[in-house]
């Protein structure tokens, strides 16, 4: 048996005996027709309305039938299947989004998940307040531990509690990862740039944005190998760090240290690079905010001063010369001049900068790094029957995430590629309507994960932002 489908079934276990709430409501594929797989509305976990109007905009669009059913399934699924919205002690939204099948909140998943109904929130209250839940529950987690990556539902306990790092009862899991500290400072600056709402910054917000600027710095690892140390008594190498937990060493030159990748995988050299190009903008994102709203140019400027030698860091460390493509943007260094030239189907990744907004898609270091880690010179790339996409360690040789696949269209230009990516899209569902984490390049019929809301929103984030950016034409000549 596939050791994540083992690992997924002991997790839902232990979570369903730790429970300390009503019984989570799930979504199940296995009961689903083949005509629509979506669940009936009574049982949605929370329904917008202008999501729902939208939906039925875009589907009258289509005229790919599968394309138009795709959609409409993967776009609310985050809202049908994993949000448990509710008021907390104070009155005010609080929001739970699992990631599906592993009921934890992922700083990053989540923050993902529901990025793409933020640009209806504005009209639709009951949706503005549930990514405020959301925004407020991930500053929350954030000031009780800024090195978790994922959270329980109150303090449960963890699968995972036995990890070598300060677990806490309310923790899912403990990978100190740059980008889960960056997925809530997007979500909120473009929360409030859409509906004006400021309530979100106060001074549970500033705990977080002192909690986030401490770690950073700390993991500058300018006066040592920082405070956090991570061990795992596992056969997956990539699940636990050597070192006695500290990694490898780097040497200190701005950047700062991720002692995870996006996956969830450990680095290998722990400057990922990445994650520090969306460090830099995620930190002037909150400065803007520290300085116009909380009256705050301290705070700012600490955020400032953290970008601007970040970023200089990244132009005299992050591009190396490949003998093919030119200068190319390394996934990992170490300031000592080791590199690794990769990429990983995760988000934050080289491929998806310009999607994320950390670079320009002009950009010609970026051009030639995408022409690398799309060619099979990038060693997770893979090429089959199937598809061609980006893979990554975490599920192994061979196995294309659809993530990967979405990121090549968002970023193209070119109309005959992104239509080639949505063909590979909606053929590799494994008849189901749905995506999956991975699938095998010869073999969409042998995938991981079943339920995985962050791939299936982001597709119908993708196909919204085609329909919104003039091409129709292409998905209707599919």
């Amino acid at each position: 048996m596939n050791k994540h489908i083992i690992f997924i079934f002991v997790a839902l276990v232990a979570f369903a005996a730790a429970a300390r709430t009503a019984p989570v409501k799930e979504f199940n594929t296995e009961s689903a027709t083949p005509v629509d797989r979506r669940i009936p509305e009574n049982d949605r976990l929370f329904v917008s309305k202008a999501i729902e109007k939208e939906i039925a905009r875009v589907e009258r669009m289509l005229t790919n039938r599968k394309l138009a059913e795709m959609f409409a399934r993967c776009f609310p699924n985050t809202l049908d299947t994993t949000v448990h919205y509710r008021l907390d002690d104070d009155g005010k939204p609080d929001a739970i989004v699992y990631t599906g099948d592993i009921h934890a909140m992922w700083l990053r998943d989540s923050g993902a998940q529901v990025w793409p109904y933020v640009q209806f929130a504005r009209n639709d209250r009951e949706l503005r307040q549930l990514i405020e839940g959301v925004i407020r529950r991930q500053l929350r987690s954030i000031v009780l531990d800024p090195y978790a990556n994922a959270f329980n539902d109150g303090p449960t306990g963890s699968y995972w509690s036995s990890d070598l790092t300060d677990m806490k009862p309310e923790l899912h899991e403990r990978k100190y990862e740059i980008d889960s500290l960056c997925y809530p400072l997007r979500l909120a600056y473009e929360y409030w740039r859409v509906t004006g709402d400021t309530s979100i910054f106060d001074d549970t917000w500033l705990k977080a944005m002192e909690r986030i600027l401490e770690v950073f710095v700390d993991q500058q690892q300018k006066t040592g190998r920082g405070n956090y140390r991570f061990q795992r008594t596992t056969a997956v190498a990539t699940d636990t760090r050597p070192n006695g937990g500290y990694g490898n060493p780097v040497r200190p030159v701005g950047l700062i240290a991720s002692a995870f990748r996006p996956s969830d995988d450990a680095t290998v050299f722990q400057f990922l690079i990445p994650s520090n190009f969306m460090a830099v903008t995620s930190l002037r994102k909150a400065a803007t905010i520290l300085t116009g709203i909380n009256s705050r140019p301290d705070l700012a400027l600490r955020c400032t001063n953290l970008a601007n030698e970040v970023e200089q860091a990244l132009k005299q460390y992050a591009v190396v010369h490949h003998p093919t493509y030119g200068d190319i943007y390394a996934y990992e260094v170490d300031g000592y001049g080791g590199c690794n030239l990769m990429d990983d189907a995760n988000v934050p990744s080289l491929l998806a900068m310009p999607y994320l907004g950390d670079v320009s898609l002009d950009d010609p270091i970026y051009q030639n790094t995408r022409r690398f880690v799309l060619s099979e010179d990038n060693p997770y790339f893979f090429k089959g029957a199937a598809a061609e996409g980006i893979g990554g360690p975490h599920v192994g040789k061979d196995m294309i995430w659809p993530m990967s696949i979405m990121m090549r269209a968002f970023t193209s230009k070119d109309d005959a590629e992104v239509k080639r990516c949505i063909e590979m899209l909606i053929n590799t569902d494994a008849g189901m309507g749905y995506m999956h984490e991975s699938f095998h390049k010869d073999d969409p019929n042998n995938y991981t994960r079943r339920w995985f809301a962050w791939q299936n929103t982001l597709f119908g984030e993708l196909i919204l932002h085609l329909v919104n950016t003039g091409r129709l034409g292409l998905l209707n000549s599919l």
